[in-house]
């Protein structure tokens, strides 16, 4: 009989998906546009879906679009402000949208955030393999969690708003010593604290 997987320490505190992208300019250069757009199966304020986005688009100012705005604000005050301070400013207000995907993570994946006045469509062409991301610390002050995921990087990407397409591309990063995208999706992605 096969053993049972170890059980990590820590408390789970999110569940999901967190597919992303970063256009930039030019290689290098500067970021036009940030989108990163969560799908939540399980977190301590219930399930749902949000979308945190600065672009052109939207006058360079981050907007944030949810079912669920209490699950954002959590969001706001952990994982989300974390990774990216700017978000975390609960001034921002919490535009309702409704969120939809289609396509394969083979070759084309895309997620439909449509508000009352706005619609964005985010498509990821172009998959690269699948890598599994692991960060066992969540102990460090500036990094409190420890996190596992699924990435798919994309080597293409388009975002648009009302059927205008944002400037910018993706580009090839470099993590931790592995090829990747600027673009990526991020499946079975779990969070944990002590």
């Amino acid at each position: 009989m096969a053993s049972l997987p170890t059980v990590k320490p820590g408390r789970i505190i999110l569940n999901g998906e967190n597919p992303f992208i970063w256009l930039y300019d030019k290689e290098g250069g500067t970021r036009t546009t940030e989108a990163c757009v969560w799908t939540i199966t399980y977190s301590e304020k219930g399930a749902g879906h949000a979308l945190f986005i600065k672009s052109e688009l939207t006058d360079n100012q981050w907007r944030i679009y949810s079912d669920n705005a209490e699950m954002v604000r959590w969001l706001q005050n952990t994982v989300q402000g974390m990774l990216n301070p700017e978000t975390a400013e609960l001034s921002i207000p919490v535009l309702h949208a409704e969120f939809t995907h289609f396509g394969d993570t083979q070759n084309s994946w895309t997620q439909v955030i449509k508000g009352i006045e706005e619609e964005i469509v985010m498509t990821w062409y172009q998959m690269d393999k699948p890598v599994l991301v692991q960060n066992e610390k969540i102990t460090e002050p500036d990094r409190p969690y420890g996190v596992s995921a699924v990435m798919i990087p994309a080597d293409r990407a388009k975002l648009t708003l009302n059927g205008k397409q944002a400037k910018g591309q993706l580009f090839p990063m470099d993590l931790n010593g592995h090829p990747f995208s600027t673009g990526a999706l991020a499946f079975s992605e779990n969070w944990r604290s002590e």
